[in-house]
């Protein structure tokens, strides 16, 4: 466990919020270049991204994922200090520790492994991190990705190292994910004295037949890797505070989260014929915050879940509910995408932690998945 435990301690240690990297991504480099990658840091509106390719031929395999961490809260709520590891009653706990500094550190030795053991293996292997996908997410990733592009770089393979395990390591595998659509409804009224409702015209009231009618539709049926599209209101305003006042306007937010089965116009377009069925007087501002991508059976769900099976004995489910990843931006040029890391149960909370035990085989579940992928039978 050493190797693994050592480095996912010292990039804990440091405090790398979005959308500093806090030399992480150096340390890392310093770990990758004795293996023979070439390394490029690729900076961009104050975010740091890591290519880093060992190899030239095919197939590339890239290891996928992030340096940056969200906010730890209020840190007297801690049980110990967010950025200082501490190892308690099997657990090592620190912001970033399953999200997702752990899944790195296990990239990183399993290459130095598979690379001592098989130094003239076929295909390529890297890695592509940033320090901006807990944010914004517009200077990370996706630029690298157009970049690569750009160089028509030919990405074969791409695990995305994010906690997707439940109950016990290896049970979850994310083969997709759902797409994000937002918007943000204002609905025009006409603001008066309660008591005079002649006077006046009521957002609220206007709103809700048509705010009805959009929570009970059903979107679609889904597919066989994808549940049905969700609608779900996120919030709602109206009024001056005061109880003897109509409203002038209603504020509505509400987000899809949609499977491949619709397409955002398909969505965009239903929703704007129920409003315009009610004669709302109405705006409505639209922002999608990604797209769904999904990895069919194949070569790499078939690698990945075989090498769980032969470190975990455990059969791996493909999913894809949650939320939006980097992999939305990898699977534009990448064929074959996959999510897989630690248990994801403590994520974004306070004392966020990771199984000391899970650190070994995670790390030999992606340096088995090397093997089937890169040896020859």
């Amino acid at each position: 466990m050493t190797d693994v435990l050592n480095l996912v301690r010292d990039l804990i240690a440091r405090p790398s919020v979005t959308p500093d990297d806090l030399d992480c991504q150096r340390l890392i480099a310093q770990r990758l270049a004795p293996m023979g990658f070439v390394c490029e840091t690729i900076v961009r509106g104050g975010v740091t991204n890591l290519w880093a390719r060992r190899g030239d031929s095919g197939p590339l395999l890239v290891f996928a994922g992030h340096t940056d961490v969200v906010p730890p809260g209020p840190r007297e709520k801690w049980d110990s200090d967010p950025f200082a590891p501490t190892e308690r009653d099997g657990y090592l706990y620190g912001r970033g520790a399953a999200d997702m500094k752990s899944s790195i550190a296990a990239f990183i030795v399993a290459c130095e492994e598979f690379t001592a053991a098989h130094p003239r293996n076929e295909g390529s292997i890297a890695l592509l991190l940033t320090s901006d996908e807990e944010g914004p997410a517009v200077d990370g990733t996706v630029i690298v990705c157009d970049e690569l592009k750009r160089r028509g770089v030919q990405l074969d393979y791409c695990i995305v190292g994010e906690p997707t395990s439940g109950e016990k390591l290896g049970d979850t595998c994310k083969n997709g994910r759902r797409g994000s659509l937002s918007g943000r409804l204002t609905v025009k009224g006409v603001q008066g004295h309660v008591a005079y409702p002649h006077l006046a015209r009521n957002p609220i009231h206007l709103l809700a037949p048509a705010l009805a009618e959009l929570v009970c539709q059903q979107w679609d049926q889904g597919n066989e890797y994808f549940p049905p599209t969700t609608f779900q209101v996120s919030n709602l305003n109206s009024g001056t505070g005061a109880t003897n006042v109509v409203a002038g306007e209603a504020v509505a937010l509400f987000n899809f989260r949609f499977a491949t089965s619709s397409t955002p116009q398909e969505l965009k377009d239903r929703v704007h014929a129920i409003l315009d069925k009610h004669g709302l007087e109405y705006e409505l501002a639209w922002e999608q915050g990604g797209e769904p991508f999904l990895t069919p059976r194949g070569t790499l769900t078939d690698a990945l879940t075989r090498a769980i099976a032969q470190e975990t004995g455990v059969s791996a489910e493909l999913s894809t509910t949650g939320g939006t990843s980097d992999g939305r931006f990898i699977a534009k040029i990448c064929p074959q995408v996959i999510e897989f890391g630690p248990g994801n149960a403590t994520i974004h909370k306070i004392n966020e932690r990771i199984l000391l035990d899970d650190l070994v085989p995670l790390k030999n579940i992606y340096r088995r998945t090397l093997e089937n992928l890169l040896l020859k039978d």
